[in-house]
This record gives structure tokens, sequence and C-alpha cells, in this order.
């Protein structure tokens, strides 16, 4: 399947058996770290921290020198900086990130049109209909790695294999700048000895319920009775382990993306104890996203919010609504509910709200009556005069003169759909 080449990296060799293979994982290695390295040289070989510079800001991404001290995505900044006093803490730069992705998406789709983004900086792609253009899928991985040096300038890890699972579990065991191909016909033998934590969409609860029962790996899932999975996980997780210890994934690669929610967060410079701040905050950032909806001509069937504490405990909750919306007021609602049902009382750093289970406007049965009519009405005017005098001009009058200074600090997060 794969072998190091000397330098580190764990390359499949040339000629390799990619026999019933059809799906490429490409994942760029340490993207946002690398765009840096790319438009910066001197910052090559450090170890490098991208993400804000105050204490309360957390890691978007690191370099592998940075990530070989324990620093992770999504961990705060201060506790990265002690891990490795010696990192380089770089201000993120998202649209030159989004950029870049572009030219990368561009030379998938150059290869395939079957090209499936996960983010901006991972695809999956299914090249069997395209194989006498380029080659087998080994040598379509191979051109695809050596395109995006010369073209972009920064390298990817691909994994092929003959279903999406396995295709990403490949590309994560060859980064960082590798490629694994595993045939059709190697794939139990790949799995058996990998661990349950290694399994795409295993979470670390999961495969902690899963280990505490002895199931350690995924030759472990595929010998162990399914009520015993079923017990551990879940019915619906147990089954889907179970297929995919088996090597069963039909998921096919998918063109049209489909958004799956809209949502924006809302970071404290300051912690925040005040409960009525905090629910007049949800009910803002959830007229936010209704804004978004509605200019999507979205609604959504259920509603999130995310917690963060001042100990960077994040809580979730979410509700699936009666009715599918775009009304910022039942959105608000729903979400203020949500944190009402949280019994934790501590100082709050990170407040936010989203839609989930999207769907077209308009989609729902006939109704007799709208129970949302009045708010329906009242947010669709509001939406008529942001346009004609701009966002900033029109807000809800318990949002205007607080007069707690809170608005000054904070530290807005716009999440679009995803």
């Amino acid at each position: 399947m794969g072998r190091g080449d000397g330098r580190g990296r764990l390359v499949s060799p040339d000629g390799a058996d990619d026999t019933g293979t059809r799906i490429l994982h490409v994942d760029m290695d340490a993207f946002y770290a690398a765009v840096e390295v790319m438009d910066d040289p001197s910052l090559r070989g450090l170890p490098l921290i991208i993400g804000a510079p105050d204490g309360r800001s957390v890691v978007s991404s690191a370099s592998y020198e940075a990530r070989r001290y324990g620093v992770r995505a999504a961990m705060p900044v201060s506790q990265a900086m002690r891990l490795c006093p010696s990192a380089k803490i770089v201000v993120p730069h998202f649209e030159r990130y989004r950029a870049v992705s572009s030219q990368v998406m561009t030379i998938f789709e150059s290869i395939t049109p079957l090209v499936e983004p996960l983010s901006v900086d991972e695809a999956f792609l299914d090249v069997q209909g395209v194989r006498r253009l380029w080659g087998s899928p080994g040598q379509i991985a191979r051109l695809i790695r050596e395109r995006v040096v010369a073209e972009v300038g920064i390298s990817c890890s691909v994994g092929v294999a003959a279903t999406k699972h396995v295709a990403k579990m490949a590309s994560t065991i060859s980064k960082p700048d590798g490629m694994l191909i595993v045939a059709a016909a190697d794939t139990l033998d790949f799995l058996a000895p990998r661990s349950v934590r290694t399994m795409w969409g295993v979470g670390p609860k999961a495969s902690d319920a899963l280990e505490a029962r002895g199931i350690r790996t995924i030759g472990d899932i595929r010998d162990s009775p399914q009520d015993m999975l079923d017990r551990a996980v879940g019915s619906a997780l147990g089954a889907r382990i179970a297929q995919l210890a088996r090597g069963e994934d039909a998921r096919a690669v998918e063109t049209e993306r489909v958004e799956k929610s809209v949502g924006h967060e809302e970071t404290f410079e300051v912690d925040v104890s005040d409960r009525e701040f905090l629910r007049a905050e949800l009910l803002r950032l959830a007229d936010r996203v209704a804004v978004r909806l509605r200019k999507a001509s979205w609604e959504c069937a259920t509603v999130a919010i995310k917690i963060r504490f001042d100990d960077f405990t994040t809580l979730s909750r979410s509700q699936t609504l009666a009715e599918p919306t775009s009304v910022g007021q039942r959105i608000g609602e729903a979400a203020q509910t949500l944190y009402e049902s949280i019994d934790r009382r501590d100082p709050v750093r990170l407040v936010g709200v989203r839609a989930e289970k999207l769907r077209p406007a308009g989609g729902s049965a006939f109704a007799l009556w709208d129970d949302d009519e009045h708010w329906r009405k009242v947010e669709g005017a509001l939406d008529d005069a942001r346009a004609r005098f701009g966002t900033a001009t029109i807000t809800r009058a318990r949002h205007v003169g607080r007069g707690d200074g809170r608005d000054a600090v904070r530290h807005p997060k716009d999440h679009g759909v995803d």
C-alpha cells in the first residue's frame, strides 16, 4: 500500500495496486500555515500558530513544527504558547486562504467534474469516468500532487480507495505531503488494525465508549456483536460503524453542495455573567441568522446554540421547530429557551446561534393560519429598510442604548452556510 520515501513521507510506490479504486480524498497540508509560508518564506521551518495574538483567542491552525509540541486547532492561544513558547503567532488572512482554495479546486475540476469540497482545504474526487484521459486513480493522484505544488506552491496529501471513508483515512495517515493507495481487495486488511479513533465520524465520546468495552480497533468492531455496539454508541451509529468496519460505504461524491446550516457567533473580550444581556445577544444573533436565511430563500427546521464558558467548556443544545421558519423572533425564542435549559451560571465568553436542517422557503404544506405572520411582516419591512439604508441603521430597540459598554468589546465570528 505505502512506504516511506526516504524523507519521512508515506508515499505509495509507482505501480502500486489501485484495482477497484475510484475515490480520491485530497487534503492540503497545514493549509493556513502553508499559505502564510508561501507568502512570507522567512516563516519556513518555524513553529507557527495561526490565530489572534490576544490571550482569549483560539488556534485556527498550526504548522507541523508547532503540532509536534501538541498544539492543535481550537486550542486557546495562551495554552498553545505554553506548550510551544518559541512559536510565532500569525494573524489569519481568511480572504487569502479562500483565494488559494479556489486555485486548488480549479485544478481538481480540470481533472474531473465530480468534485465534492468538504472545506477550503479538502475535497473528494470521483475519477472513475476520466481514466482514459488521465490514467489510473493512482496516476491521477500523482498528477494532482504535482500540479498543486507547481501551480499553487503548497503540498497536499491524497488517499486513493474504493470508498470515501477509506480514502479519507488514507489521506490522513499519509500526511504530510504523502499519498496512500488502498486497493479494493486490501480494504479489510487496511482497516483491521486501525484504532477506532481513526474512523471518520467517530468522535472522542463514542471512541471512549467503545474502548471501555474492549473494542479498540476497527477489526474489534467487525468481530463484536451488533447489540454490544448498539449499547455502546446507540443503534444508529452502531449500525453505521459496523458497515464501515466491513468496508461498506455507498456514499457517492456529491457535486452539488447543499447548504446544511447558517450561524453566527459572538466572542466577548470580557466574560459576561448578565443573563439578560446574553438572552438579548442570542436574539440579536438569531436576527442575523434569519436575515441570511431570507436572502438565500431558506428556512430552518432546527435551531442550535453554542455556549462557551470562561473555562473554555463548550455546551451545545438544539431544538426541532414545530414548523420550519426564517423568522428571527421565532429562532431567537427557541435559542433563548435552549439557553435557559442550561443549568450552569458561570461567566460566558462566547455565544452562538445556528439554523440547521435547511430547506427551501415556502415548501411546507398549506396552513390555515400563520403563527409568525405578524413577525414575518415586521422582519420583511426591516429587510426592505436595510436594503435602502444599510444594515447598521436598523436594529431592535432593546439593543440600543444599553450603556453597559459590552458592544465595544465584542469579537464577532461570522459563519456562513456550511
